[in-house]
């Protein structure tokens, strides 16, 4: 590369990773336990979960209560309020049932219930409180809401643009230098130097994969308000105009999913939207089906059928940026392989850490020296310059 090439290039690196790297900080230092969370959550304390694990899942109908009777329980203890969304285990016979004063209410005055459908008794509510939940909260939009969101996802993909210039400085850098090669026994910096480089290159791929993951799932909402301006509108044009169906004339939840089992046999649904709610639209429940297998189990396809009669009216897969939606959440926190996956991804995560702090180091320390003293070492291979 010419001397300008490498200038940009420097430039670029420069900028993009002291913009964002404070902000990666804390969002590996909260994704680090967050890779853990159903661990930590076992371990914290959830004796019903533990006590039915091993059961059948609560999405089973064989032996367990009727979803209409489990519903019927929560809303007699919830006077005034209307069912939002009705979610399944597909390890325990644990369920869970989210009512709210309207469908559309905001998240913050919603109530979760926990209850087993296999005694159908109600076991106690999901509390939106807690370490793990505060540690969520900052990581995905910092008690910001949407634009918190939006700004995290543009950090990641400032991060992103550090990686891919990173990248293309290393081969110049290391032109005269083995790959790997640890200079231990010369100044503080260039071992700080070398370490970033490596452990930069060697995690390049994850880090990568997690920064892009990352500023997908900062697009949910603009995603998933996407989908229902498209293809949702679209499977519920036959309803266009019509007043929005009432509580008070929801039909059986039990006719609903007998007729999505009977279409898709080989499916399991893994959460219904009621009417009105952000899953769905004014007059159907909107049962999302999962996959079949470990990697598919997260692809969601959505069932609508008419909330007051029971009769499925479509039932089609989501669009592609749905799907990559749908796929970056989970690889995001390494949920595809167990515990095996998490460790090495809380591995992954260290060394970004200490990637980013020796980086915010090696910046302190460059501020004593121009630009181009620093790409000069870079067309020089690794071998240092005077400052100037």
């Amino acid at each position: 590369m010419t001397r300008d090439t490498i200038r940009v290039w420097y430039l670029v690196h420069r900028w993009t990773s002291l913009i964002c790297t404070l902000f990666l900080l804390m969002l590996c230092a909260t994704g680090l336990p967050l890779i853990f969370h159903d661990e930590i959550d076992l371990l914290s304390g959830e004796p019903d979960r533990v006590a039915t694990a091993g059961a059948p899942s609560s999405s089973d109908a064989a032996g367990l209560k009727p979803l209409d009777t489990m519903l019927a329980k929560v809303l007699a203890n919830e006077p005034g309020q209307v069912p939002v969304f009705m979610a399944f285990d597909n390890e325990t016979p644990l369920m869970t049932i989210t009512t709210a004063p309207r469908p559309d209410s905001r998240a913050a005055d919603m109530t979760i219930h926990v209850l087993n459908r296999a005694t159908g008794e109600m076991t106690g509510r999901e509390s939106e409180e807690g370490v793990m939940h505060f540690l969520l909260q900052i990581h995905t939009d910092m008690f910001l809401g949407l634009p918190g969101m939006l700004f995290l996802g543009l950090m990641g993909f400032l991060f992103f643009l550090s990686l891919v210039s990173g990248a293309v400085l290393y081969a110049p850098f290391m032109r005269k230098l083995k790959f790997g090669t640890l200079r231990v026994s010369r100044s503080e910096r260039l071992r700080q130097m070398d370490y970033h480089n490596l452990l930069g290159i060697v995690a390049l791929a994850w880090m990568s994969v997690v920064g892009l993951t990352g500023v997908i799932n900062a697009a949910a909402t603009p995603l998933r308000q996407m989908w229902q301006m498209g293809e949702l509108a679209e499977m519920t044009r036959t309803y266009a105009g019509q007043p929005p169906l009432p509580p008070s004339r929801y039909g059986s939840i039990d006719k609903a999913m007998a007729a999505v089992r009977q279409e898709r046999p080989g499916n399991s649904p893994q959460f219904i939207g009621f009417p009105g709610g952000a899953f769905s639209s004014k007059h159907h429940y909107a049962i999302f089906l999962q996959g079949t297998t470990k990697l598919t189990e997260h692809v969601l396809t959505p069932a609508l059928v008419d909330a007051e009669r029971g009769v499925l009216t479509d039932i089609r897969q989501m669009p592609w940026y749905m799907v990559a939606l749908s796929y970056s959440q989970p690889l995001h926190f390494g949920d595809y392989g167990g515990l095996p996956l998490k460790i090495l991804w809380a591995a992954l995560d260290l060394f970004t850490l200490h990637v980013l702090w020796t980086g915010l180091l090696l910046w302190q320390g460059k501020r004593r020296a121009g630009t181009d003293a620093h790409v000069r070492e870079v067309e020089t291979g690794g071998m240092p310059v005077p400052a100037e």
